[in-house]
């Protein structure tokens, strides 16, 4: 008898569980159809990109009055108070004078992947201030990449070279690392900042590939290539590699690097390009002396210490979702929460 009122009761708790889970599923069904919905009422919004622009004065501002307000007295707060709306004051009077404007610092941010990836925002990026930059702004750029294919930051530098070309001065601050295609894009700077640890230079060129040809051979598999032209392809992942082959791949790659150093070579001509080009690379302190930087600090130092003199604006291009994208976010997002759930309700009911 006491047996089977146990497994009545485990009967019941089994059912009330799968009763919450299919009441929990059916919810976030529902929950789903409200965002399409609502997505759908919002049919302006197809997924176009923006560029944000963001006062970073603003934001230093705020942190600086946060602080105040934790540690300050309230009598030195309203003289702090006091003062700001006498500089405000100042700062408008002179404005409407016409007297000299502050100058302006606009900052970009790369975090660079191997295949370059956010060069496609760059381009707008750039595009965005030079529409409105003049020659007395600046543009600073925090840098971190550890370089990649040679086409993509090609063309990461050839955009960092537009602000050159419009006799803008250009400045770049790695704060991590600045290697290989990364270098590439920060000697086109006027001027180079690096963190005393980041890790800047690796000037070289790298080609590495696996070969499964002698798997293959092993399991009697055959691989054929077929090409139009001695070298369309030289070393191969499949195939056997020949010694000729290996002779062309290397002389590519030499060339590659030639073009590098002559890159590098044309942006910072006081470099040993001899000495720094062998594909080594150093930290920032050691970089200072090879001079392949200019000056030791960080992101945080160098904008802190400007926007006491120039007016800071990050600008960022925004990727927004299409709809197609939002609804499948949200039902990512929503069902990865049911099953969290599910699972932690199944571990509750294993161990009480």
């Amino acid at each position: 008898m006491e047996a089977n009122t146990s497994d009545f009761i485990s009967v019941i708790c089994d059912y009330g569980l799968f009763l919450a889970e299919t009441v929990t599923i059916v919810i976030a069904i529902i929950f789903v159809a409200a965002v399409l919905i609502s997505l759908a009422a919002k049919g302006k919004d197809r997924g176009r990109d923006t560029i944000s622009v963001k006062n970073i004065n603003d934001k230093f501002d705020e942190m600086k009055e946060m602080a105040q307000v934790e540690i300050l007295s309230k009598k030195e707060l309203k003289q702090i108070a006091k003062d700001r709306k006498a500089e405000e004051k100042a700062a408008a009077k002179a404005k409407k004078g016409g007297e000299e404007k502050r100058p302006r610092i606009f900052v970009l941010n790369f975090d660079g992947d191997t295949e370059a990836a956010q060069v496609e925002n760059l381009r707008e990026e750039v595009t965005t201030i030079l529409s409105i930059a003049e020659k007395d702004d600046e543009v600073a750029l925090c840098l971190e990449s550890p370089g990649g294919v040679v086409h993509g930051y090609g063309l990461a530098a050839s955009q960092l070279d537009r602000i050159k070309q419009q006799n803008i001065p250009l400045t770049v601050i790695v704060d991590k690392v600045a290697a290989s295609g990364g270098y590439m894009m920060a000697c086109i700077a006027d001027k180079i900042i690096s963190a005393p640890f980041a890790i800047i230079g690796s000037i070289g060129v790298v080609l590495q590939i696996p070969n499964f040809n002698r798997l293959l051979k092993k399991h009697d598999v055959d691989y054929e290539t077929i090409t139009g032209g001695e070298f369309k392809r030289t070393l191969t992942i499949f195939g056997e590699n020949t010694d000729k082959a290996r002779k062309k791949a290397k002389t590519e790659i030499d060339e590659v690097h030639v073009l590098f150093k002559d890159f590098v070579s044309k942006y910072r001509p006081n470099l040993d390009i001899a000495k720094v080009a062998t594909g080594e690379h150093w930290f920032g302190i050691k970089a200072l002396e090879l001079l392949l930087v200019d000056e030791i600090s960080t992101s945080d130092d160098y904008l802190l210490a400007k926007s006491k003199e120039a007016d800071i604006y990050e600008i960022t291009k925004i990727q927004k979702q299409s709809l197609k994208e939002k609804i499948a976010s949200a039902a990512e997002l929503t069902f990865s929460g049911i099953i969290k759930k599910i699972r932690k309700q199944e571990k509750t009911s294993q161990y009480s």
